[in-house]
């Protein structure tokens, strides 16, 4: 056997970014309510890798880690006094009117040309009821 015209693929490389790339997606980061997963996203990075880099930065720069106060606050994060509280009346729907009870027995209705047949079978004895229907139907 002749291997020698078979052309192997190329092993995947890892992308390299330039240090002024990573210094503007890190900046990117550092902004004010903007999320490391938005800007890795609009960059077409992975989010993980670009947590790595604005460690990283701030390691090298010694400026202080990325917060909960750099990031805009949701309101479960506020305490609860400076939530504001306002009434809202809803209309609420009545509820559905329940549904019938279901039937205490099995109905079928079997109809074949001219021939019908309508059989009324207890739900207590629903396993007969299956056995029956299985012979009728052999």
């Amino acid at each position: 056997m002749n291997t020698l015209g078979i052309e192997l693929p190329s092993r995947r490389t890892r992308r390299r970014h330039a240090p002024e790339f990573r210094e503007r997606v890190v900046q990117a980061c550092r902004q004010p309510g903007v999320s490391i997963a938005a800007v890795a996203l609009a960059n077409g990075l992975n989010a993980n890798m670009v947590r790595k880099w604005v460690i990283e930065a701030e390691a090298r720069t010694g400026t202080a880690p990325l917060s909960k106060a750099d990031m805009p606050a949701a309101a479960s994060d506020r305490p609860l006094s400076s939530v504001p509280l306002h009434f809202l009346p809803l209309a609420v729907p009545a509820p559905p009117a329940p549904a019938p009870a279901p039937a205490d027995e099995i109905r079928i209705e079997l109809q074949h040309g001219a021939t019908a047949i309508k059989v009324s079978w207890p739900t207590a004895a629903a396993a007969e009821c299956a056995a029956w229907l299985r012979e009728l139907l052999r």
